[in-house]
Order: structure tokens, then C-alpha cells, then sequence
């Protein structure tokens, strides 16, 4: 069993794959770390890094060869990224696929909690644009079209661990 976990920023992504990875034993995988990783490797912010990789996309196509492959090559995984759902579904590799999404107000208050204390609305929001505009552009992506998940949520009034939860018990009634 694979369980890919999509979303938007702040939106409990990793939180809720590693609670998940709790309940089923699987092995979290997380691309946003390694996203993150790079950007400080190169000296940027993660919006610098964003703004850099929309005139150069080897980094992008890099990192999704990779949890393309990783997510294909392992099973009993949650794989965590933005395109993961994606990069499964257009693979044609067996996954449930979960989109993970909450306000924008809600959102911003998760990342500056989380690991980002000047994230502003304006940030989050810029920083989403250039995702979206290189997703698109790049790998013909549209992020914002949910129709290939299994399960999408709406994060706003739940905890994490009521969505992993909700996860786990559709995974096993469906398993």
C-alpha cells in the first residue's frame, strides 16, 4: 500500500503523514524537506529558491524523478509533497491519494508556528503563485484540480490527528 499526501502550504501535510506513519507502520517520506534542504544548500529562502527554479527547472524534474521513483520502487509508504498525488497518478503507480487543504488565515498561522516566525499572507500567497505558475508551466500540472485524489480534506476545524485518523480508517475499510 502506498498513501500519497498533497496539499497546500501549512495545510498539515507532514504532520499528518507522520501521525499516518504512526497508526500504519509505514515509512514517511517527505519531499518538502528535501525542498527545503536545497533551498539553504543554495543560500536562498524558500521563496528565493522558488523564484530561481521558475528559469530553471532541472531541480524541480530532479526531485520529482526521485519520489516518482521512490514512491514506485517501496511499498508501505506515505510520501508527502505538493505533486506526489500528482507524479503517482500520472505514473500510473497504485496509490491512495490524499489533498489536504485550510484557509489561508489558518494556514499562515501553521508555518509561522511551525518554522517560518516571518511568513506573512503575502508570502504564503506569492510563494504558492510561483508554485503553481512552475508546476503548470513545466510539467502541464494543474495543482489546483483535485479530481485524481481519493480523499480530499479540509483541514480547518479538524486536528492532525483526527485527519490521519480519517486516513487510516479509509485506508483499512478500502484495504
Amino acid at each position: 500500500m502506498r498513501i500519497t499526501i498533497s496539499g497546500t502550504i501549512g495545510s498539515g501535510k507532514s504532520t499528518v503523514a507522520e501521525l499516518l506513519g504512526n497508526l500504519t507502520g509505514f515509512r514517511v517520506y517527505s519531499g518538502g524537506y528535501f525542498f527545503r534542504k536545497a533551498a539553504e544548500n543554495h543560500g536562498m529562502t524558500v521563496e528565493q529558491f522558488n523564484r530561481f527554479l521558475e528559469n530553471d527547472p532541472e531541480y524541480d524534474k530532479q526531485l520529482n524523478n526521485q519520489i516518482e521513483s521512490f514512491i514506485r520502487e517501496n511499498d508501505n509508504i506515505i510520501v508527502e509533497s505538493r505533486l506526489t498525488g500528482w507524479l503517482s497518478y500520472r505514473a500510473n503507480i497504485p496509490a491512495f491519494r490524499v489533498f489536504l487543504d485550510a484557509n489561508i488565515e489558518e494556514r499562515v498561522r501553521r508555518v509561522k508556528k511551525r518554522d517560518t516566525p516571518s511568513e506573512t499572507k503575502k508570502l504564503l500567497v506569492e510563494r504558492e503563485e510561483s508554485e503553481i505558475k512552475r508546476f503548470k508551466d513545466f510539467f502541464n500540472i494543474d495543482f489546483t484540480d483535485k479530481r485524481i485524489y481519493d480523499l480530499v480534506m479540509d483541514t480547518d476545524n479538524i486536528t492532525a490527528q483526527e485527519a490521519a485518523r480519517r486516513i487510516y480508517d479509509m485506508v483499512i475499510s478500502n484495504g
